[in-house]
């Protein structure tokens, strides 16, 4: 585990570092060469203890020592001159084994500010390398800095989903493991504590001549010599003493051809260079598309028995180019057992593409008719830039079920018995089937064994498309019109103005409905609003109306079979049409659904029915209440700007380091009528101190601009990275000087009065009217004593708690409705 320390001083190097080298992965190269720099002196130092000589720094090297430029009576000119020439000549010292000469290969000091240097080597000459175990964990959150290389479609794979496909495969201690587009060789060092702690729990812990074996058994390529210098430490640091590392172009060069591997792993780039590929002849797949290449690389450089876990684009699973079809089929037939697919953020904030893993295994998939098809909706953490942690994860139960998949298929035993409860199993003559080979698994979820105790049958053996328009202007006045803005997704409830006084003003011919029909939104992404009426009335063209067949279906029931996640599933896999996409009804009505017998379909309507109860009466707790503060009239009315400091200035700020990360607050992230703020983003202070308001722990922010004021916009701002945030400029920030309460300023300004005078001063025109700040100065507001003010808080805080109270009950009953609709689609 990383120490706190550690990970300080690696920070304070970049902080030091960043004013001249502002390149991420150039601090990094910079971090990287100084730590082993100052590591062959500490080496030197130890050996000189034990009364030996010197190795790294001797003869006409001695003079770089890290001593001899560190020192307390070296000038910071001196330093300067020795370091900068001495990470120059280093890899010329023919002292130096071929490794570390390798790391200093063309290395440079690329600033010449002796101040700078002089503070960035005292932090590493703080770092201690008593456990190279600790160090190793250190450089790999030095890594994780540099993030991305984006330029070139290169990601670096977080360490969860690393660790993830290294266990599926399994790598074992007589394997010869190879990353062809190694970057920092993690998963190369993943393989080799994967292996290790398998013989530690098998009770065999890898000898010493087998740990040598092994370590001569890994190996990497990469085309940037930066990487190769980064994975030849990462990987010394890891007890690698002599890493098998080398810059070389896998798919130009053919002097590596002949290489095989019992395990393949990799995350090769995602995109070809703007000036293409030249490839060379021995490819199976013609291509010049990197991401095709590198996996036609990986499964014909496996052996007999290889196995691989690849990461590929989504291009890799269902483009229609000739070579992506090539490369599937090959795969198909010869090598893929399994697919799975990860959710499209896991290399966020770097790039938001859609990825899947393939999993590669040669000698079982020639003896195998199937392909198992898997998918990671969440990885455990959120899926936007921060990637912060949250508690779904589907890795666990996907690696069981791949693992499960992959030992029956190993074992001969079926695999048609096996319930998959992350994905489906299809043959491969359905793959093979209209000569695409995709790799989509949603495409091949009929694969799955039913397990429903329910027979299953088309929609439209249960429900008939009403076709019936009318043009609204032959209508009287009064009629419910409904438009896709009119059906809350997810909840079947309605929302807006329903009702057209003047018919007439509806453009173009409408469907017509009855109590009783089902409505369902047949575009993207309006799939789950669907709404049982519950009177007559018009609706956009763009919504189908279904009318169930008499007798045959509850139609209560299917609304909310309708709106199930497997059915919104099944209905995206069949859209069509890129602008706009749609389901056309010739799609929707083959879709399959379970049909339980109508006493039953009765049963399960009467428990929804009694949830939803509970959630309209939970609903209603939630939407109305507000907080409302009983104005007495003895208590003092002061200016808001008496009070509080209306938007402080960010000249508080002066000195902040400019790489510091702070909160951040986009207006879309601030709940209405909901007291306190909690930041979901952060950025870089110097990102975002020109542009947007600042604010501090428990400023009150309000919205100032329409609509979002009178939507109730505001909040007080709490735990704040370091204090201190930045947010949409649209916000008022009111600071309380300590006469009001944060949360009593928060109140005031969310009573009816405060807002309706606040829309009458709004200047502006049209959709960008802003309350003025001069407004809020000047607004007064009740100041009671501070006592008085607590009190009253406290009940609103208690109110506040039931409210959140009921927010619960709601998630919790809306959970069991989805688990009641869910036993439907899997009842055994």
């Amino acid at each position: 585990m990383l120490d706190v320390q550690t990970r300080q001083r690696i920070d304070t190097a970049r902080d030091i570092l960043v004013g001249k080298v502002p390149d991420p992965k150039s601090q990094v190269e910079q971090i990287t060469l100084a730590l082993m720099y100052k590591f062959m002196d500490d080496m030197d130092a130890v050996s000189e203890d034990l009364g030996g000589n010197a190795t790294f720094f001797s003869g006409d090297f001695q003079r770089y020592s890290w001593r001899n430029i560190v020192g307390p009576r070296i000038g910071g000119h001196d330093t300067l001159n020795r370091y900068s020439e001495g990470i120059a000549r280093m890899g010329e010292n023919p002292q130096l084994p071929a490794l570390f000469r390798s790391i200093f290969n063309n290395a440079y000091l690329p600033y010449r500010d002796p101040e700078t240097l002089r503070s960035f080597l005292m932090v590493i000459d703080e770092f201690d390398y008593d456990n190279s175990e600790r160090l190793g964990d250190a450089f790999e959150y030095l890594l994780s800095i540099m993030g991305s290389q984006g330029d070139a479609g290169q990601f670096r794979t977080p360490r969860h989903i690393i660790d993830f496909i290294v266990e599926i495969v399994d790598p074992r201690k007589d394997d010869t493991i190879l990353d062809p587009a190694c970057g920092t060789a993690g998963f190369l060092i993943s393989a080799y504590k994967h292996i290790n702690k398998a013989s530690e729990d098998a009770g065999t812990p890898l000898n010493q001549t087998e740990r040598v074996r092994l370590a001569n058994h890994v190996k990497g390529y990469d085309i940037s010599p930066d990487m190769v210098r980064l994975s030849l430490v990462n990987l010394y640091l890891h007890n690698f003493p002599d890493p098998d590392i080398f810059e070389y172009d896998t798919l130009t060069s053919e002097d590596r051809w002949g290489d095989y591997a019992n395990v393949i792993l990799a995350n090769p780039p995602f995109m070809s260079p703007k000036g293409g590929i030249r490839p060379h002849n021995r490819f199976s797949v013609k291509s010049r598309r990197s991401e095709v290449l590198f996996v036609d690389y990986i499964a014909e450089h496996l052996t007999a028995d290889g196995r691989a876990g690849v990461i590929v684009p989504e291009g890799i699973i269902f483009q229609s180019q000739n070579a992506h079809k090539q490369l599937r089929k090959m795969l198909v037939e010869d090598y893929l057992v399994a697919v799975v697919s990860l959710p499209p953020g896991v290399f966020n904030p770097y790039s938001g593409v859609k990825t899947s893993v393939l999993i590669l295994d040669k000698a079982l998939a020639r003896r195998s008719d199937t392909i198992g098809f898997f998918k990671v909706e969440n990885d455990g953490f959120d899926l936007g830039a921060q990637r912060r942690p949250i508690d779904r994860n589907d890795l666990p139960q996907v690696k069981q079920d791949v693992t499960e998949y992959l030992r029956r298929l190993r074992s001969g035993g079926s695999v048609d018995e096996f319930e998959i409860r992350s994905g489906s199993v299809a043959l491969k003559e359905t793959i093979a089937e209209d000569g695409e080979f995709s790799l989509s698994g949603t495409r091949y979820a009929d694969s799955v064994a039913i397990t429903s105790d329910y027979p299953f049958v088309p929609v439209d053996r249960l429900f008939n498309r009403s076709r019936e328009t009318v043009t609204p202007a032959s209508l009287n006045a009064g009629v419910t019109y409904i438009g896709l803005e009119n059906l809350e997704p997810h909840t079947g409830r309605l929302t807006g103005e329903l009702i057209a006084e003047n018919p007439a003003t509806i453009k173009s011919s409408k469907n017509v409905f009855s109590c009783g029909d089902v409505l369902y939104g047949k575009l993207r992404p309006n799939l789950n609003k669907v709404w049982l009426a519950d009177r007559d009335g018009i609706c956009s063209s763009d919504i189908f109306v279904i009318k169930p067949t008499d007798g045959e279906s509850v139609p209560r029931f299917f609304e909310h079979l309708f709106r199930s996640k497997r059915f919104n599933d099944e209905a995206v896999k069949r859209l069509s049409g890129a602008q706009l996409p749609r389901i056309s009804w010739k799609s929707l009505a083959s879709i399959k659904v379970p049909s339980p017998p109508l006493e039953v379909q009765r049963e399960i309507v009467s428990e929804i029915e009694g949830y939803q109860r509970v959630i309209n009466g939970a609903r209603a707790v939630v939407e109305n209440w507000r907080p409302r503060i009983a104005v007495d009239p003895e208590w003092p009315l002061v200016a808001i700007k008496e009070v509080c400091t209306v938007n402080p200035k960010k000249s508080e700020l002066n000195g902040f380091a400019p790489q510091a990360l702070v909160s951040f607050v986009p207006m879309a992230d601030v709940e209405e009528h909901a007291m306190h703020i909690r930041p979901r983003q952060e950025r870089d202070f110097s990102e975002v101190s020109a542009s947007y308001s600042y604010f501090r722990d428990d400023d009150v922010l309000v919205a100032r601009v329409t609509p979002c004021f009178e939507n109730g916009k505001a909040g007080i701002a709490t735990s704040l990275l370091g204090g201190v945030g930045f947010g949409s400029s649209e916000f008022h920030v009111l600071r309380s000087r300590g006469e009001v309460l944060p949360e009593w300023v928060y109140l005031s300004v969310m009573e009816p009065r405060f807002k309706a005078r606040a829309v009458r001063n709004m200047t502006g025109t049209g959709g960008l009217q802003r309350v003025p700040r001069r407004f809020v100065e000047d607004y007064r507001i009740a100041v009671p004593s501070l006592g008085v003010q607590s009190e009253l808080v406290a009940g609103f805080e208690g109110e506040r708690k039931m409210v959140n109270g009921n927010r619960k009950l709601i998630e919790r009953m809306e959970s069991k409705v989805r688990d009641v609709v869910g036993k439907v689609w899997d009842s055994s």
